[in-house]
């Protein structure tokens, strides 16, 4: 675990410049907001992502929040076709701010060039502490 001020990245999940964790399970990549992201976001009041059976582009939306003070896009870390969308968020959106690695994941996408695009994401412990502290210098600290 990466514990940077008071955000927390468990070590074994990749990152993109977006907050977006991605965790490799048996061929499929789950996706979730990470802690900072959800932090920076606010209290999320509605969340809608791509649904189940649709493409996504790494570096393209394919999810969009709303919180009371913000509405946005979020970029998929990886390419490739959404094979699950976490039901309890049309209901709880504000899962993704209590668990963001837990259950307010936001879905499960069968990617397409998984290797080559894990290569472009922060990973290693010493990787997500930099870019971390840099990110929190800039968005918090200002």
């Amino acid at each position: 675990m990466v514990k940077i001020d008071k955000f927390e990245l468990p070590d074994d999940l990749y990152y993109n410049d977006d907050h977006i964790w991605v965790k490799i399970e048996d061929g499929k990549a789950r996706l979730g907001l990470n802690d900072f992201g959800q932090h920076i976001a606010g209290k999320i009041l509605f969340a809608r992502t791509k649904p189940e059976g649709k493409d996504v582009q790494a570096g393209k939306s394919f999810v969009s929040i709303e919180t009371g003070k913000w509405v946005g896009s979020l970029k998929s870390p990886l390419t490739g076709v959404i094979l699950e969308v976490n039901p309890a968020l049309k209901s709880k959106p504000s899962l993704i701010n209590e668990s963001p690695y837990g259950e307010g994941w936001l879905v499960v996408i069968k990617p397409t060039n998984l290797e080559e695009e894990l290569k472009a994401l922060h990973h290693s412990p010493e990787d997500v502490k930099n870019w971390m502290e840099k990110e929190i210098q800039e968005k918090l600290k200002q």
